[in-house]
């Protein structure tokens, strides 16, 4: 799903974390996510960061930096489940055993044709990886 300019994804998970900068370490280097910026507050916490992968962006953030109403409706928000697609489920499965990230469920085949896994990030989301790509009619 595009937005209305045409160029980016018109859905964006947005979460926040305790320690924004792990789990922006944790996100690309574990679980294969590219950053596409990243901005800090002036105490140097991630006031602002934006993830990619297969054209879907989650955007993050650090707990505590934002100020306003997103921060404070966030501000006792519990973890998230975010699905993602991918290609080669085992391969991504593999790199995010290699990086130690907390695997819920190894990739398996589902009853829908999916293969897919589960895994959890540093603070208590969940994300799950898998082929089944939603079709979105035009």
């Amino acid at each position: 799903m595009t937005d209305a300019r045409g160029g980016g994804p018109g859905l964006c998970p947005t979460l926040l974390y305790a320690d924004a900068r792990a789990a922006v370490r944790q996100l690309t280097e574990g679980l294969g996510f590219r950053e596409l910026s990243l901005h800090e507050g002036e105490d140097g916490t991630v006031a602002h960061a934006e993830l990619t992968q297969g054209g879907g962006v989650v955007m993050l953030g650090s707990r505590d930096a934002g100020r306003g109403a997103f921060a404070e409706a966030m501000r006792h928000a519990g973890p998230a489940g975010v699905y993602v697609v991918v290609e080669d489920v085992d391969a991504h499965h593999a790199r995010a055993v290699e990086h130690g990230v907390e695997i819920l469920t190894a990739p398996a085949d589902q009853d829908h044709g999916s293969r897919d896994y589960m895994a959890r990030d540093l603070e208590g989301n969940v994300w799950s990886f898998g082929t089944y790509a939603p079709e979105v009619p035009a």
